[in-house]
């Protein structure tokens, strides 16, 4: 049984952490001495975790519902992406997915909802009604689009989208967390002036 040399791990002075290339030079002789290290960012592996566990918080006034109902169901089954925890209270969503018609009755009652999410949350506003007022926009009563008091991050058009088109658009929502840096906040909204005064 041949015994393996240990590794020589030495304090690192903060100066020596010049480039890349001495930090690759490090990892060499640790794996020399028979070491396993993996070099990375621990933003990606945060962000990893985060875009392949997106709980939503389910939002549904109308039709863009029941396509999202399918979801859940064997035929499109959206645990393989990590969706599958849709919840009934906000302080567990990370996600809303504000499926359908927003009445000006109901504007207050979604932005409430959306206030009481933790940070770092996100909207998808799926169909066209949600997305623009669909055909009720010169109605009087109908909010012509959710983005007049929520700040979206992914549209899904569609009257109403099929289930294909809600995964490409959460599937681009993961893309975004995916490349966001999760520490030192980096990864909070800008404000937006036209919410504000409100």
């Amino acid at each position: 049984m041949e015994v393996m040399k240990k590794p020589k791990i030495k304090d690192i002075p903060y100066e020596e952490f010049v480039d890349n290339e001495s930090l690759e030079k490090l990892v060499r002789e640790l794996n020399k001495g028979g070491a396993n290290v993996f070099v990375g960012v621990l933003d990606d592996l945060v962000n990893w975790g985060r875009s392949n566990s997106l709980w939503p918080l389910t939002f549904a006034t109308s039709c863009c519902g029941i396509e999202f109902m399918a979801l859940g169901a064997a035929r499109y089954d959206m645990a393989r992406f990590g969706f599958e925890v849709a919840r009934a209270s906000p302080r567990q969503a990370d996600m809303i997915m504000v499926c359908g018609t927003i009445t000006n009755k109901m504007a207050p009652v979604l932005k409430r909802l959306y206030d009481q999410m933790a940070d770092p949350k996100y909207v998808i506003a799926v169909g066209g009604c949600a997305v623009s007022g669909g055909p009720f926009k010169k109605s009087y009563h109908v909010l012509n689009g959710v983005d007049k008091i929520l700040p979206v991050d992914v549209y899904i058009p569609g009257c109403p989208p099929r289930p294909e088109a809600f995964y490409y658009g959460m599937m681009q929502l993961q893309r975004k967390v995916k490349i966001e840096k999760f520490f030192g906040g980096t990864n909070r909204k800008e404000k937006m002036p036209h919410l504000d005064e409100e």
